[in-house]
């Protein structure tokens, strides 16, 4: 398994390839450390609200890795803090570890405005490594809003 700013780094080099959407990436290793898939946001190349980097990520490396839906002991890397929907299919996809970088004080659902991966009424809470090269994540995103006026959109 690549260290935690290995597979940040690794997800950071998904997401420069975005385009136009908000410039988030996910990786997910299988429990032996290989790539079992990444993805970048997609909602305006594909017109789907859904399309985030970890959703993506997370439906591919499910046909790959062999389990059905479970991904047991696999560990999902994304540039920012997961949004409630992120937070919630990582969980009931069973990932073990849910590494990343930038915190997202606005959306987060891993710590931020909700902790929804840790909440003890779920039969299932990965390990939760917060705030890896969260500076390099973050400038990626402030550079990416630096030319909308609107302002960071999830």
């Amino acid at each position: 398994m690549p260290g935690d700013a290995d597979a940040v780094r690794a997800a950071l080099e998904v997401a420069v390839r975005a385009g136009d959407d908000v410039p988030i990436g996910a990786v997910v290793f299988a429990p032996d450390g290989r790539v079992l898939a990444s993805a970048h946001n997609a909602r305006e190349e594909l017109g789907d609200p859904t399309a985030h980097a970890e959703v993506l990520a997370l439906r591919a490396a499910a046909r790959a890795y062999g389990d059905g839906w479970r991904l047991d002991g696999c560990t999902l890397a994304v540039t920012v803090e997961p949004c409630t929907m992120c937070a919630g299919a990582l969980v009931l996809a069973r990932v073990a570890r849910l590494v990343f970088g930038a915190w997202e004080p606005r959306t987060g659902a891993v710590g931020s405005l909700w902790d929804v991966v840790r909440d003890r009424r779920l039969n299932h809470r990965p390990e939760v490594i917060g705030g890896v090269l969260a500076e390099e994540c973050a400038a990626l995103l402030d550079a990416f809003f630096a030319g909308h006026r609107d302002g960071p959109q999830r």
